[in-house]
């Protein structure tokens, strides 16, 4: 299938719950609302002409100038050898969506690292905690307005250049 018509596909499902097709950049992609991503995975996954069986990877990017972070999850079909992406933005003061844990496993570590290093809360997911940062870390790495802090535990955080 083609970009469009996997789209128009999802859509029938969807509704007004998927936005716009979006080709100009990189893999076809659409935004989905943040209470619709579970159905539109599951739907992705397990309908028979669309087969996304694997999230090949997922992740965050924080718009900080328009109170967003952006959840960003890339699907492949290894049996149609199709590929589509679902995006859900969420309030960067309150990111909170749905766990998919439940249609792909590999989504738990994916969130992890997205809670991580973002601070999105994947409601329902079985072991949401750090994966990268100590446990104790205050504050969320990739966020635009983080600010390192100069010591952790008595140890500096600073690095000479290399350069």
């Amino acid at each position: 299938m083609d970009a469009a018509a996997i789209h128009a596909r999802l859509k029938g499902r969807l509704g007004e719950k998927l936005g716009e097709l979006e080709q100009e950049r990189g893999d076809p992609c659409a935004r989905v609302c943040a209470d619709a991503i579970v159905d539109a995975c599951r739907f992705a996954k397990e309908d028979e002409e669309l087969g996304f069986d694997c999230l090949t990877n997922q992740s965050g990017v924080d718009y900080k100038d328009k109170g967003v972070i952006q959840v960003v999850y890339h699907l492949f079909s290894y049996r149609h050898r199709h590929g589509f992406v679902f995006k859900v933005d969420l309030p960067r003061d309150n990111p909170r969506v749905a766990t998919v844990e439940g249609v792909w496993k590999t989504a738990n570590w994916l969130e992890r690292e997205i809670y991580d290093l973002l601070g999105v809360v994947f409601e329902g997911h079985s072991d949401l905690r750090r994966i990268l940062m100590p446990e104790d870390w205050e504050g969320y790495p990739l966020r635009k307005d983080f600010v390192e802090p100069e010591q952790y535990h008595g140890i500096s955080t600073k690095r000479e250049s290399l350069i």
